[in-house]
């Protein structure tokens, strides 16, 4: 049997938090007993930076949106709260899980963060003869409808939920361990 997993995505001001890039959205869905439940984790997250153009023609997120949302130092432990109890999957973990664990340092160092699983790497192993992984090419294999709002927190979270289920079912994964196994749980980065 599965734990409850959570699954989530962040937007961010570019693509290397070591070169001052942020979060500026974090969502979160979680699924138990195989079901989503109704409950979501969704905001925006102030960088305390401008966001650059080409990152806002890819999430569509502007300056003007987040200039009231809370920072990370507030946001990170509420989304930690909500994903409490369970193992955290993303797709391209190395990418989210990687901003995860450099924002850590905007916490005082506080914040320890649960395990990771990544859909990619899933897809990965499930699919071995397929050349591509990404979500985009998830969608296409699974039949997904892609909404309006790709590359925004939410409809990615929920896209990978899906696709998860997908490969869940289609590997007849049924358990934690051999979720591990084929997910590839790993120390994802760095720790600061």
């Amino acid at each position: 049997m599965l734990p409850p997993l959570t699954i989530f995505d962040i937007e961010t001001t570019g693509l290397d938090p070591q070169r001052g890039h942020r979060i500026v959205e974090i969502a979160a869905v979680r699924l138990e007993n195989g079901k989503i439940l109704d409950e979501h984790f969704v905001t925006f997250v102030n960088p305390e930076r401008d966001i650059p153009w080409d990152a806002r023609q890819v999430n569509k997120i502007s300056d003007e949106d987040v200039k009231n949302a809370p920072t990370i130092d507030l946001v990170l432990p509420q989304f930690l709260e909500f994903a409490n109890g369970s193992t955290l999957i993303a797709h391209n973990a190395q990418f989210d899980y990687g901003f995860l664990e450099s924002e850590k340092q905007y916490c005082w160092g506080f914040v320890d963060l649960p395990e990771c699983l990544c859909t990619m790497i899933l897809s990965r192993n499930l699919y071995p003869a397929e050349f591509r992984h990404s979500l985009d090419v998830l969608c296409k294999r699974f039949n997904l409808e892609v909404p309006v709002d790709r590359h925004r927190a939410l409809a990615d979270v929920l896209l990978t939920t899906q696709a998860l289920q997908k490969m869940l079912d289609s590997g007849k994964i049924l358990s934690f361990e051999e979720l591990k196994k084929r997910a590839g749980v790993k120390t994802l980065a760095k720790s600061n």
